[in-house]
């Protein structure tokens, strides 16, 4: 499921509507009709799998559902089923490995996708939350002035500031709310930002504990018993 998630998130976000990524060509190919296009093979092929896997957990349980509490010959039919997912997930993932470092990522279009200033409408309620309205308040008001926006076509750090100090609490111009809401966000944001060192500072710890473990395991023993010399 997570693997089919992960595709199809890459599938759209590879499209010319939203052009965030590219895919290697080892891992796509082009279309049989259609010169200028790009499918994304292994990403699909990934995502229709998952069908297939779910096909084969379905007719296990079918097949156990009924039976009483004891070995029967008829769970001699899981083992198709589960060899089969071993090996499918099990080269889904070394795909998967081998094809997200080739993915070209579009910052341009990224950094171009996420500068609505309509994105931050949670963030203007909550400022107003923080000068002391109850987040009702704020909700609505924020909504509303969204809403004008849809009929105006502006955009929320356009609101004229007679139009914005008509909010109660409100003293903050917009511009300068919207300024402090983009220093917060600006490269993925403070919270972005540990939370990746966190985890790469995990990977790290876990691949130093897996080598250990490893060592540990096919190290050789020392003898123990008469003729071993111990030092203390």
């Amino acid at each position: 499921m997570h693997l089919s998630r992960l595709s199809e998130d890459l599938i759209i976000w590879s499209t010319r509507e939203f052009g965030l990524i590219e895919f290697g060509d080892a891992f796509s190919t082009g279309s049989s009709l259609m010169p200028q296009k790009k499918n994304p093979d292994i990403a699909e092929l990934t995502r229709g799998k998952t069908g297939r896997l779910y096909g084969n957990l379905t007719s296990i349980l079918t097949t156990m559902k009924a039976l009483p509490s004891s070995y029967n010959r008829d769970m001699q039919e899981d083992k198709e089923a589960l060899f089969d997912s071993v090996d499918t997930i099990r080269t889904a993932l070394e795909v998967f490995t081998a094809m997200l470092p080739e993915l070209r990522i579009n910052r341009e279009r990224m950094e171009v996708a996420t500068s609505d200033p309509n994105l931050f409408a949670t963030d203007l309620a909550e400022y107003l939350v923080k000068k002391g309205m109850p987040f009702r308040g704020p909700h609505e008001i924020v909504g509303r002035l969204v809403a004008d926006c849809v009929t105006t076509g502006l955009s929320l750090n356009q609101i004229p500031l007679v139009e914005l100090k008509s909010v109660r609490r409100c003293s903050m111009p917009m511009l300068q709310t919207f300024s402090t809401f983009a220093i917060r966000f600006r490269s993925g944001g403070r919270s972005v930002r540990h939370r990746l060192r966190t985890w790469r500072r995990r990977s790290s710890a876990g691949r130093r504990s897996s080598a250990l473990a490893r060592f540990n395991r096919h190290a050789p023993r020392r003898p123990q018993g008469d003729g071993y010399n111990v030092c203390r």
